[in-house]
């Protein structure tokens, strides 16, 4: 088993598979498929699952990752590898010439990552694909693996290739609603603390939700109040967070009664229990709103100003229930437009 398992990955991926589980044992299935047939009529009871074959070309991941989840016991251990988007980028048979690289790299990305998508495209895609070496990140598979009922305990790459290392913590939730598309809801405490669905446009990777608790106890928090050093997070999402433009479409929640223009910001649930307890009573008490009040009072976006500025606008808002948000509102726009003030 051993030589097969570096004839297939390499010995230093063996290296790295032996902290976790021992490759020897009858309890643990070494096996290299993309059907998940091969491993619910696996005859024997399983302690350790770890799959060679990249989750690129499963077409349909969370159904097998699914059946894998339903295989072993809790605490149990999985592993699975997938190609990266930028490690296909880089590994791409155009080789260096750079300008012909991007192009072709940009026609495939549209084709394989943008396609499985979107509504309509996606049967295009597995009509000639039959969903083979999909384009994948980082965040979408821990993302689903998460969503499948696995924690992650450990990921590393050798030779172009991420190896996850993930225990069984529960059953699956299974998602029947996943969004892809580069309009979406996420789930955030309103008025009285109910939850409501705020719309944006899509700055991170599909999944990328079920990895807030993982991210966060990696990184912590960054100044802004964000987690730090969010792998999560896409390039082009980085532009459109730092001038506000994912946080358009939450005019819509404005006009279904759920959002203000102007208020505190609409928050995860995760972020709700770590904001102080005063400050939490003083927010579920009135709506969120698209215009934060650090903006306003022209505030730097790290956490203590960030909650400083809320506590402020919240007790004058009490004080004065009917001028403080335009007074704050006509503010914000002075501060962004002439002042130049910007998104963390």
């Amino acid at each position: 088993m051993k030589e097969d398992i570096i004839y297939k990955a390499g010995e230093e991926t063996y290296n790295f598979f032996s902290q976790f589980v021992d490759p020897e044992s009858k309890k643990t299935l070494i096996i290299s498929t993309t059907n998940d047939f091969n491993i619910t009529n696996y005859p024997n009871e399983l302690s350790a699952i770890v799959n060679l074959s990249k989750v690129n070309s499963i077409r349909y991941i969370n159904k097998f990752f699914e059946k894998v989840n339903a295989k072993l016991n809790k605490g149990d251990t999985f592993i699975c590898c997938f190609e990266t988007i930028a490690s296909r980028k880089e590994r791409h048979r155009l080789g260096n010439i750079r300008i012909i690289k991007n192009i072709w790299f940009g026609v495939e990305f549209i084709f394989l990552r943008m396609f499985p998508k979107i509504w309509g495209l996606k049967k295009i895609y597995f009509l000639v694909t039959r969903g083979r070496n999909r384009l994948l990140s980082k965040a979408e598979v821990m993302g689903r693996l998460v969503s499948c009922g696995f924690g992650i305990e450990a990921s590393e790459a050798f030779n172009g290739i991420t190896y996850v290392v993930c225990k069984k913590t529960k059953n699956p939730v299974f998602n029947m609603g996943a969004s892809y598309g580069p309009l979406f809801k996420m789930q955030r405490m309103g008025k009285n603390g109910k939850l409501i669905g705020v719309y944006k446009f899509r700055t991170m990777h599909p999944y990328a939700e079920y990895l807030q608790d993982y991210v966060l106890n990696l990184n912590g928090y960054a100044e802004s109040g964000k987690p730090k050093n969010d792998f999560r997070l896409t390039p082009w999402g980085r532009f459109m967070r730092r001038y506000w433009l994912d946080e358009l479409p939450q005019l819509i929640n404005v006009c279904k009664g759920e959002l203000k223009l102007v208020g505190v910001r609409p928050v995860s649930e995760r972020y709700f229990q770590d904001i102080p307890k005063d400050l939490q009573e003083l927010r579920v008490k009135f709506k969120p709103g698209c215009i934060p009040p650090y903006v306003a009072l022209d505030r730097k976006s790290n956490v203590e100003s960030v909650l400083q500025s809320e506590k402020e606008y919240l007790e004058e808002k009490i004080k004065k229930p009917y001028t403080t948000d335009a007074k704050y509102f006509f503010k914000a726009i002075f501060n962004i437009i002439f002042k130049r003030k910007r998104s963390a």
